[in-house]
């Protein structure tokens, strides 16, 4: 998919932020990335709450090959766009505005995550301050003792 064909796809729904990417696009909005326009086709941000609209869809997440080891990984939170919406402006805005929540809520939890552990890893401070000076010592019993015998 080349540039002017993503940014008269996307007309409808406003404008888009285009990104080169691997082997095509990052497609984003106020720079949370929302889509992915790659040789194997045009992929939408999911979660749990749109996966079954696209499953239903009959629509695969996007996958690809590892060189090294020759795996097959799942990217199971970009879905593959129906082939059909290319063709329905309208309904693409919607599939896209849903994608955009999806993104934006994925960085909304990211976000929670990570004050999460910052949150835990950072020490709790005393409430007094330490000095660096070292305290005097108290003078043991023994020692007050001795010391009044010498007066």
């Amino acid at each position: 998919m080349d540039r002017d064909f993503l940014v008269d796809l996307f007309t409808d729904f406003g404008p888009v932020t285009l990104r080169r990417m691997f082997s095509g696009y990052g497609i984003s909005v106020d720079g949370i990335n929302f889509a992915l326009a790659l040789r194997a086709g045009l992929y939408f941000r999911a979660d749990e709450e749109t996966i079954p609209q696209f499953q239903a869809e009959g629509s695969k997440p996007f996958q690809y090959q590892q060189r090294s080891t020759a795996k097959v990984v799942i990217v199971n939170s970009y879905w593959e766009l129906p082939a059909r919406l290319f063709d329905d402006s309208d309904e693409l805005t919607g599939w896209a505005r849903a994608a955009l929540a999806a993104a934006q809520r994925a960085a909304l939890e990211k976000r929670v995550k990570t004050s999460r552990k910052a949150k835990k890893r950072a020490k709790p401070t005393s409430k007094a301050p330490i000095s660096r000076k070292a305290a005097p010592k108290k003078k043991s019993a023994l020692r007050q003792a001795m010391q009044r015998k010498r007066r």
